[in-house]
């Protein structure tokens, strides 16, 4: 008989498809997901305004990047005591989200918030930068130069992020169970490929 609960956290670099192939993942497993959405949870929690954590977003507009400013800003742009207050709820939504069902997490030091949990799997997500600039103008309609700049960004600011919180990098190979090229088998095929993995090793 399968172990009856796990976590599967989702690590991954900008314009790599991470969040596709954990969507795709979740269906196929029957499971539930989360993603940033968990900011908003943890500053509800905080009786902090969201819009405290999404402020950035029009200052970004300028910039035409409004979708993508909380990849660069994943706890908003307040001070960094509210963004340590925001880091904490959301380490506990986290938890709390791990401990109550079986579940993909994506993004958000969910691995490093994790890391002594027994029943979990921890995914790194990159793909070859020439692919990740290509799926950013044809799927998130970026012009060319701008996705370059972007993944430039996006890549810095989330190193930043979980160097500060987690004082790692997303893409520290002591603290993952599997990274992997999405560009090698494609979403569904990776989506499969990790699939194959969390059955194997939860005896699903």
């Amino acid at each position: 008989m399968g172990k009856s609960k796990y976590v599967i956290t989702i690590t991954r670099q900008f314009g790599s498809m991470g969040r596709p192939i954990a969507k795709k993942m979740a269906e196929k497993l029957g499971v539930e997901y989360y993603d940033r959405d968990i900011v908003d949870q943890a500053a509800e929690k905080l009786n902090l305004p969201v819009s405290v954590v999404d402020e950035v977003e029009e200052t970004a507009k300028k910039v035409k990047v409004s979708p993508f400013a909380r990849m660069m800003f994943p706890l908003g742009k307040g001070t960094s005591n509210t963004q340590d207050k925001i880091f904490e709820a959301q380490q506990n939504i986290i938890k709390f989200l791990a401990e109550k069902e079986t579940c993909i997490i994506v993004g958000r030091c969910a691995d490093f918030t994790l890391e002594e949990m027994e029943n979990a799997m921890h995914i790194y997500i990159y793909a070859p930068y020439e692919v990740r600039v290509e799926h950013c103008v044809k799927d998130l309609n970026i012009e060319v130069e701008e996705a370059r700049k972007m993944i430039v960004a996006v890549d810095e600011a989330r190193d930043s992020y979980h160097m500060q919180y987690a004082g790692y990098h997303p893409d520290d190979k002591n603290h993952k169970s599997i990274l992997v090229d999405s560009s090698f088998l494609g979403v569904e095929g990776t989506a499969d490929f990790l699939v194959d993995a969390v059955k194997r090793k939860f005896q699903l």
